[in-house]
């Protein structure tokens, strides 16, 4: 009995991975353009509360005997009530939901108005983790492999215009070799200790496995077939002349019977235009898209590529604005240049993770966190440990804070990691991010992974095969991954632009040390540079902090053992940043939930503020040095 459940849960699984990506008949992937209203659009989110059904079944698989989606959930069993979007796991009391695996249920009734019977209708998912199949009225409109990115479907043929219409979600949090992050499940089969059919999930990355819709789910509009799909633009100066080359996509495919595009700039003035679906067009006195350190006075300037196209019978005409800056992006042996000035990462990793809303979208948190990051003085954060929500990323772009944009690719460890089926997904991963990210002036880097076993010699070939890769996708944006491994035995920092490497001397070594910090960790930055002459980032360092807990001398997990620490690595950095160091990124801005285990009270603790966004002695420090940094006033000091 036990091996059938095995079995069953692994089979359907595996089976629903096989037919998840789909591609334009060019090898094109569909538009992720994000939901705009416009003269020709509308948009209408599904979020609120929605009814919620776990399959608790030891195979996981009763709910689709049984075709849950077939009829109203509460007719299966009985409903909880759940915010979309949100992370199921901490909004009720109930243990077993918390830490459930396996297939989660949610569904909604919703009204479509009779005014969209001649419009095409897309239903759109921003993020659910981690697999997901939906139907709507009971037929499947899509299905989806991946927990952090949108996908989307032309829903016209199966809903009620003018009618309810129900929608049903099915997600499966189940992480295994091939999925990013990767995990496994592992089975007891002593039944002296366990019942039958008993597992649990192992993961390979250090943060909670949040699960659920945690993004918007949308129904918006477009003309029938004279819609625009996708907008591809890369941008460029010279002088105070500004170059926008940009491509218009119908279906996949270039082409309309009428176009006519616009560059808009922030006072709504038409600066240059076009009646071609792919053209170069020049911006005379061109605003570049600054980092707010690099530019205070015109940070984060976006234009809008205003595209109108319209069908050979006038009948159909569609509108869309998308935002876009204008800037570069290039790499030397020893600096990194944005508009061809030196910059330097003044950085920060993050994580979409605050109280029981999980990994939820939050504009409060949002606002908050983009204050905090302001008040700090960071002009970079890395998306570790992947894709953020679009709000976020729109944040990025207005406020002119550069971001380093990773995917899932945490915790690839283990022979079984680096398979084929593990390496297409991953490709197929950093195409649907390059397809929602592209056209960001903020993305500065694509981080393909996060602490690789990239000493293991099957990383080689398929690190390769990854970054080359995203190069094919983009040519103008430097290619990178964090790296924890030893520079003598790395094989796979020999492919990318710049080097990050995340470092804890006196911490995950040497615990308690910090007079050992300095000598370690300047060897290891000049040995990574002698050997790859690249730029180098430190994208992780950071011990943990128990707010409120204090001692002289410091002692570990005090604040003044996290001060103490981060400055002697600050002592390190300023003696390299005139040579070949490029960038500093704390770990982390935020404490948040980690798996439970004996080695982390409550979540990681290594948040320069709390998780609910309140400052430890640490981010005084912080901002104090970055602030010096941008303004050259020795005289600050808040700590």
């Amino acid at each position: 009995m036990d091996i059938c459940i095995h079995i069953k849960l692994y089979t359907f699984l595996q089976l629903f991975l096989s037919f998840t990506h789909v591609t334009h008949s060019n090898g094109k992937l569909p538009g992720m353009l994000y939901p705009r209203d416009s003269e020709s659009r509308s948009v209408r989110h599904l979020d609120g509360m929605w009814d919620f059904l776990i399959d608790t079944s030891p195979s996981r698989n009763l709910s689709f005997q049984q075709q849950w989606y077939s009829h109203p959930l509460r007719m299966f069993g009985e409903v909880m009530t759940i915010p979309v979007p949100a992370s199921y796991n901490d909004i009720t009391i109930d243990k077993q939901v918390r830490d459930f695996v396996g297939w989660a249920w949610y569904e909604r009734t919703y009204y479509v108005d009779k005014n969209w019977d001649q419009e095409r209708i897309v239903l759109r998912i921003d993020s659910a983790h981690y697999n997901s199949i939906v139907w709507v009225n009971g037929n499947q409109v899509m299905t989806h492999e991946g927990g952090h990115l949108p996908f989307e479907a032309d829903v016209t043929s199966q809903l009620t215009i003018g009618g309810t219409n129900r929608v049903t979600v099915a997600l499966n949090n189940t992480l295994t070799p091939t999925t990013l992050p990767p995990g496994t499940i592992q089975y007891q089969s002593d039944t002296n200790k366990y019942p039958p059919g008993y597992f649990v999930q192992n993961l390979q990355m250090d943060f909670f496995n949040y699960a659920g819709i945690h993004r918007h789910v949308t129904l918006y509009t477009t003309p029938k077939s004279a819609y625009i799909e996708d907008i591809d633009i890369r941008t460029s100066f010279q002088g105070s002349t500004g170059t926008v080359n940009y491509t218009i996509y119908n279906a996949g495919q270039i082409g309309f019977v009428q176009v006519r595009v616009d560059v808009i700039d922030k006072d709504g003035n038409s600066v240059a235009h076009s009646n071609q679906a792919q053209d170069t067009l020049t911006i005379r006195n061109a605003n570049l898209w600054w980092p707010y350190t690099m530019n205070s006075s015109s940070p984060g300037y976006l234009y809008k590529l205003q595209v109108s196209v319209t069908s050979q019978s006038h009948s159909e005409k569609d509108i869309y604005r998308q935002p876009f800056g204008i800037r570069t992006v290039r790499v030397t042996a020893t600096q990194l240049f944005i508009n061809d000035r030196a910059f330097y990462c003044q950085g920060i990793n993050k994580h979409e993770d605050a109280d029981i809303r999980g990994k939820g979208l939050d504009y409060a948190l949002i606002a908050r966190d983009f204050e905090m990051l302001r008040w700090l003085g960071v002009n970079c954060f890395r998306t570790s440990h992947y894709p953020y929500a679009e709000e976020i990323m729109d944040m990025a772009d207005q406020t002119g804070i550069v971001v380093i944009d990773e995917s899932p690719g945490v915790g690839i460890v283990n022979d079984n990691n680096f398979s084929n089926k593990s390496l297409e997904h991953h490709k197929a991963v950093m195409s649907e991010m390059f397809q929602r990210d592209k056209n960001r002036p903020a993305v500065i880097f694509w981080s393909v992974a996060n602490e690789p076993k990239s000493t293991n010699p099957l990383a080689e070939n398929y690190f390769r095969e990854v970054i080359e890769h995203v190069r094919s996708l983009d040519a103008s944006r430097p290619v990178t991954f964090a790296c924890n491994q030893n520079y003598a035995n790395d094989t796979v920092v020999q492919f990318v632009d710049v080097i990050l490497v995340n470092r804890y001397m006196a911490w995950y070594s040497d615990v308690s040390h910090t007079e050992l910090i300095q000598r370690q960790l300047e060897y290891d930055l000049r040995g990574w540079h002698a050997k790859f002459n690249k730029p180098l980032i430190v994208s992780e360092y950071g011990a943990d902090t128990i707010a409120g807990f204090h001692q002289e001398p410091s002692f570990v997990f005090t604040e003044e053992y996290q001060v103490e620490f981060l400055q002697e690595y600050h002592t390190t950095f300023d003696k390299l940043r005139g040579e070949f160091f490029v960038g500093e990124m704390p770990w982390n801005f935020a404490d948040f939930m980690t798996v439970q285990g004996i080695t982390r009270v409550v979540g990681n603790k290594k948040g320069l503020l709390t998780r609910q966004r309140q400052p430890k002695a640490s981010a005084h420090l912080i901002r104090d040095r970055y602030m010096r940094m941008i303004t050259g006033n020795t005289n600050i000091c808040r700590v």
